[in-house]
């Protein structure tokens, strides 16, 4: 073993390392950035998990509230391969939160749309601060506004193009389910 790392936990077959905060506090920020993304992931995915989703599948539900979406479309939108976005899709299909239907342009393809199950639970799990507290916690209000401002600095627009949102730190600009149409209400 090397020099201050302790016998730990097992995950996965491989040993997780204790580690001191005399450690931490020597490692490269890079590290702590990933360290501190990492935590927060696994925050959301706590939080999201009360209505089985996760961070993978949550961003799919965001861009469904918008319209019906082909799979590829998803996939590009989120910044995954297809064949991830075939299992997050899946996965979603199986829990009754999004349906495939054919395209009405279309009747070769297919497109995904978002269920009544699905809005609802995108409504119910779409607030991000209970897993920023769970984080966050540790820092008053203006050192949360300072770390805020200081990633801001840090992270590019480039970074932002081909990103789906962190939902941990707020997913992208979350839209409301499309009010209905004129004569939606008419028939009402």
């Amino acid at each position: 073993m090397g020099r201050g790392a302790r016998p730990g936990k097992r995950k996965g077959g491989v040993a997780v390392q204790d580690v001191t905060r005399g450690e931490v506090d020597h490692w490269p920020v890079g590290r702590l950035l990933s360290a501190a993304a990492r935590r927060m992931e696994r925050e959301w995915n706590a939080h999201l998990a009360a209505w089985d989703l996760n961070h993978a599948s949550h961003p799919v539900l965001v861009h469904l509230t918008t319209r019906p979406m082909s799979q590829r479309e998803l996939a590009e939108a989120c910044g995954v391969t297809e064949q991830t976005m075939s299992r997050v899709v899946a996965r979603l299909e199986r829990t009754g939160y999004v349906s495939r239907r054919p395209d009405p342009d279309d009747r070769r393809r297919h497109v995904i749309a978002i269920t009544d199950a699905g809005t609802a639970a995108f409504v119910a799990s779409a607030d991000p601060r209970p897993a920023q507290e769970r984080v966050l916690g540790v820092l008053d209000e203006r050192q949360r506004d300072q770390l805020r401002e200081l990633l801001l600095l840090v992270v590019q627009p480039d970074d932002l193009a081909s990103s789906t949102g962190d939902p941990t730190g707020g997913p992208a600009p979350v839209p409301s389910p499309a009010p209905p149409s004129d004569d939606a209400a008419a028939r009402a």
